[in-house]
């Protein structure tokens, strides 16, 4: 794609340059625009693509508010992350900028608890829920978690009634609003649903599963495989039918919803790209690129999503390393170089520090791969990925926080 002189001159606040923002930064700088980035991270990997970095983080948004004025923006985005999507939706209103949500519906979509109340009311499946601040009584087994944080911050799988009262002073000492979610631990496998409504129609594109660690890394993807080995026709459904009732009549969305025997729930909805590679799987299975249509709906352009071209199998398979300081790293262009490989990477330098592998923060990296089969292209992944290797040392030194 050519790189045009009115797209030069448009300037795109990106909130957040980490991980979970390369792909859609990269598509940017592919097609030139001027790129704005933030994060509080002075080394957060998406700065490389950016052609003027703050070091903001994407929840200050009195400070992105200043930031946006100050470079005079044409649009704002926020790929991958929760909390900053409804900051996005605000700075664009109060710019007077296209945007595909408005403040309202940005807001609903990033508060746990006001999902959970909107999809009861509309019916949509999801999981038996309750809000509280209180352990006592609480049905175990159950899933903890603060209501407005994103990914598996203070979040607890309980199977043990001892293990309730540490799990709910964990969610509301993490939570913005000082209380906790109490959600019925639903059993089966996970998919994960990415969308793009255009108009309030909704289109689905990949259909993912979503293949995790065993506790304690609950809920964890350790890979993103396409196309699913469930039938995902309920799934679809019911995410649909989520955007809906959550009112996004544009722009992306990414859904998880576990497959259980009473059918598919709504575990959760999220009004954006998603943050592990999602977009680039879809690109690789489909030949359509979120991120592009991501780019067009910030910018006000007329967004049309293309017909698919199907391909065989796709996986992202993300890089676990070990727990210390990371002090050296190998094999990482022999796994580039590897059949099947699309992209390797390693999101981290020597000198940070990995802890546990607890939540999709602690990934160092990812393989994304083709393959003839699902399954095919997960094995690629694998192979490619036990080619980097991860010296650490200092394995007791203080986690990152």
């Amino acid at each position: 794609m050519g790189i045009s002189a009115s797209d030069r001159q448009r300037r795109l606040l990106v909130l957040g340059a980490g991980p979970a923002q390369l792909g859609l930064l990269r598509a940017a700088r592919d097609r030139g625009l001027f790129i704005v980035a933030c994060d509080r991270d002075a080394q957060a990997p998406g700065f490389e693509y950016a052609d003027k970095r703050a070091i903001v983080s994407a929840e200050d948004e009195p400070a992105i508010g200043k930031l946006a004025e100050a470079v005079g923006i044409d649009g704002v985005i926020a790929p991958g992350i929760d909390w900053p999507v409804a900051i996005a939706a605000r700075v664009a209103a109060r710019f007077g900028l296209p945007h595909p949500l408005s403040p309202e519906t940005a807001s609903l979509a990033v508060s746990k608890q006001r999902q959970r109340e909107r999809l009861t009311d509309a019916g949509v499946p999801q999981p038996a829920w309750q809000i509280t601040t209180d352990a006592e009584g609480l049905p175990v087994p159950c899933v903890v978690k603060p209501p407005d944080r994103q990914g598996q911050k203070g979040l607890t799988l309980v199977r043990d009634a001892s293990e309730v009262e540490a799990a709910v002073e964990l969610a509301v000492a993490e939570s913005r609003a000082g209380c906790a979610l109490v959600e019925e631990l639903v059993e089966g496998p996970e998919v994960t649903v990415n969308a793009f409504s255009t108009d309030g129609v909704f289109n689905p594109l990949t259909v993912t599963d979503r293949l995790t660690a065993d506790p304690p890394a609950f809920g964890v993807a350790l890979a993103h495989a396409w196309p699913s080995a469930h039938d995902v026709s309920e799934a679809v459904a019911v995410a649909g039918a989520a955007a809906e009732a959550l009112g996004i009549e544009n722009g992306p969305t990414y859904t998880q919803v576990r497959l259980s025997e009473g059918g598919a729930k709504v575990m959760e909805l999220a009004a954006r790209l998603g943050g592990g590679h999602d977009a680039e799987v879809c690109r690789e299975a489909l030949g359509i690129d979120p991120n592009e249509l991501a780019l067009g709906a910030a910018l006000g352009e007329p967004v049309v999503v293309p017909k698919p071209s199907p391909a065989e199998g796709a996986c992202v398979r993300f890089l676990v390393p070990p727990e210390g300081e990371l002090v050296a790293l190998e094999g990482l262009d022999e796994a580039r170089a590897a059949e099947g490989v699309v992209d390797a990477r390693v999101y981290r330098r020597p000198g940070w520090v990995f802890g546990p592998f607890l939540r999709g923060s602690d990934r160092a990296g990812f393989v994304l791969a083709t393959g003839s089969s699902r399954d095919d292209a997960l094995a690629k992944a694998d192979r490619a990925a036990d080619l980097i290797r991860f010296e650490a040392e200092n394995a007791a030194v203080l986690q990152q926080t």
